[in-house]
């Protein structure tokens, strides 16, 4: 199968997806719903596992989620994490079909994921959270970014659609191609906040802009950062 593609995952795709891992099984709540183009799958599941790796606990907070599959997938992968809040400015409706199929074959689920349409600016994060993104576009990555390092919360983000014109490319363009540089430059920018930095990429065949960042407060950065926002009520 193509894993870049945008055609939506439908029952007829049930049989591709036979197998006993935790994978096949995500994949065919996916395809019962019926609204995921199947790149956003393997996107959300490339990023998850990466994350879960490295990060484990708290509340997940995947902002500008689109239909919140990578928060639930970081739910499934870790049991510590307790709930998981999906914030976006607008959310697809069909995102209520595929919660309601990933509950289905995992009733742990239920309750547990929240779907929330807010400005991510307003949102109150805390120190706990840990903070994903999978391709918000353009400055909307370094939003994330910024709303992370405001609350002294680990994060990890895979950008996307580059503002070349208007983002910090760090004066490294002269030698790097520009999105790498602008990438570059968060990595440099999160180091100076007192960050711990780590830098992976996901496969090159699901999608090209396939840079993933992951961050958490050293021991001698978070002493300066700020306190925590309270959690959503």
């Amino acid at each position: 199968m193509d894993r870049s593609s945008r055609a939506r995952l439908t029952d007829k795709l049930l049989p591709n997806f036979g197998g006993d891992t935790l994978f096949d099984a995500i994949a065919r709540a996916v395809c019962r719903a019926g609204c995921l183009p199947r790149k956003e799958l393997y996107e959300a599941w490339e990023v998850a596992r990466r994350v879960r790796r490295r990060f484990r606990g708290g509340r997940v907070v995947d902002l500008a989620c689109g239909h919140g599959l990578l928060a639930q997938i970081l739910l499934l992968l870790d049991a510590s994490s307790l709930e998981a809040l999906a914030v976006d400015l607008r959310i697809p409706k069909s995102a209520t079909t595929l919660a309601a199929s990933l509950a289905e074959a995992w009733p742990r689920l239920e309750g547990r994921v929240r779907l929330l349409e807010t400005d991510l600016r307003e949102l109150p994060l805390h120190r706990d959270d840990l903070i994903v993104s999978a391709h918000a576009c353009g400055g909307l990555t370094d939003l994330v970014l910024a709303r992370a390092v405001e609350a002294g919360a680990r994060v990890a983000v895979l950008p996307c659609c580059h503002d070349l014109k208007e983002g910090d490319l760090g004066g490294l363009e002269g030698w790097m191609e520009g999105t790498l540089a602008m990438d570059a430059a968060r990595v440099s920018r999160l180091r100076g906040q007192g960050y711990r930095v780590f830098t992976q990429t996901i496969p090159g065949e699901i999608t090209p802009k396939n840079r993933l960042l992951l961050a958490e407060p050293g021991a001698g950065g978070a002493a300066h950062l700020p306190q925590a926002c309270p959690p959503v009520g």
